[in-house]
């Protein structure tokens, strides 16, 4: 089972926005792991409060906010972010 990785306009911008390194790892971590696995959730952690029921990834020092959607087999990115700024 192959899940599908979309960006919102707002977090490609972000991700734009980055380092080609950050890039780089960004797109490789969603590509070779969330995409390919049966559960995009078992790398992921629950986020809480205004953010509930979405997704964080941790790749170095970035995070990345998703929402899963089951139905469609969609990962949808939502934001693209350094670790500190992206929960403003």
């Amino acid at each position: 089972m192959t899940w599908l990785i979309e960006f919102d306009d707002a977090a490609a911008k972000e991700l734009r926005k980055l380092d080609k390194q950050a890039q780089s790892d960004i797109l490789k971590y969603l590509r070779e792991r969330i995409a390919t696995d049966e559960d995009p959730r078992r790398f992921g952690k629950t986020l809480s409060r205004n953010l509930a029921g979405l997704w964080r990834y941790r790749i170095r020092d970035y995070r990345l906010v998703c929402n899963i959607e089951d139905d469609r087999l969609v990962v949808l990115v939502l934001r693209a972010a350094y670790r500190r700024d992206v929960y403003e």
